[in-house]
């Protein structure tokens, strides 16, 4: 599957690819990226601060191969694809199944672009995240120094760009 970017701030009724385990079964489906937010507010949530809590259930992953913020990409270094972790929600009677990506305090190679990242996982944590078989603390954190290969692109759109 060839990896396509799109934009962060793109309509939050767009759909996207996770990996989620569901009913015992481990699937990828195409979900509305955005969660109404727990006071009922309005306004979708994209993206979900980490820090001090947990997520027991509904874990979701989100394929990628790299990520932009303003002009600047960032992807493995080694040159792999990851995941960001996520939480998914059911559907409910007025806001349809939909997800969110976890976000962390950005790493060394990220942080003098932005103080935030979304949380990337690596391929061999793919099931420790998804089955809960890591606490948060410990799976939820910014990967080490040199991980991520930064590229800037000259005359490239200020807007945040996802790949995945």
């Amino acid at each position: 599957m060839k990896a396509t970017v799109f934009q962060s701030d793109a309509p939050l009724d767009e759909r996207r690819v996770i990996v989620r385990r569901y009913e015992g079964d481990v699937e990828m489906v195409e979900l509305r990226w955005g969660l109404r937010p727990r006071d009922g507010g309005p306004r979708a949530v994209n993206v979900v601060r980490s820090e001090g809590q947990t997520f027991p259930t509904h874990r979701c992953l989100v394929p990628a191969s790299e990520f932009r913020h303003k002009n600047f990409s960032f992807s493995l270094a080694n040159g792999d694809w990851f995941y960001f972790a996520g939480i998914w929600r059911p559907a409910n009677e007025d806001w349809p199944e939909a997800y969110a990506i976890l976000t962390i305090k950005a790493n060394a190679d990220i942080a003098p672009y932005h103080d935030r990242q979304m949380a990337v996982l690596t391929r061999d944590q793919r099931t420790a995240w998804l089955d809960g078989l890591v606490p948060e603390a410990e799976i939820l954190r910014p990967l080490p120094a040199g991980t991520f290969r930064v590229q800037r692109h000259a005359g490239s759109s200020a807007q945040p760009m996802l790949a995945v």
